[in-house]
């Protein structure tokens, strides 16, 4: 399945990508010389530590290049109808709010458009009701306020 990114979400992976493969991977090298210097490498916890981080950065790398060459770059929503990079505001039964990104990336306060939240909000506008499909139940969720960016 091809992410959608808006091109706000695609600089920033990039952005990111370019921290990584820049900074983090030679600060990474210059921990591993470091604890290399310290003698025997096969009591060295300080060199195996760093040689496990070092995987999982090349890991990390290597997963938002391929989320890069399969993403597909959508256009923000210029209208008041939920798409990727839309920030919602829905309210449960119980009158509670959340406040989501609808996201490939990722991350805190988003939902993927694979998700039962986001799914169920692509293509809704504000006042709509949708039924969330959820592992621990399904729930009602109303859109009281959508932003573009």
């Amino acid at each position: 399945m091809t992410d959608q990114l808006t091109p706000g979400q695609k600089s920033k992976l990039v952005a990111e990508l370019a921290e990584l493969e820049g900074p983090k991977r030679t600060e990474m090298v210059e921990a591993i010389s470091v604890a290399r210097a310290h003698g025997d490498l096969s009591e060295n916890f300080e060199y195996h530590a760093a040689k496990n981080e070092q995987a999982l950065l090349e890991r990390k790398i290597t997963l938002l290049r391929a989320q890069l060459d399969h993403a597909e770059v959508v256009e923000t929503p210029t209208e008041a109808i939920i798409g990727v990079g839309s920030h919602v505001v829905v309210e449960d039964e119980d009158g509670e709010k959340l406040d989501v990104e609808i996201s490939s990336v990722g991350g805190s306060g988003t939902a993927s458009t694979s998700s039962p939240l986001g799914a169920a909000l692509i293509g809704k506008r504000v006042g709509d009701t949708v039924q969330v499909k959820a592992p621990a139940g399904v729930w009602a969720a109303k859109v009281v306020e959508i932003q573009t960016v």
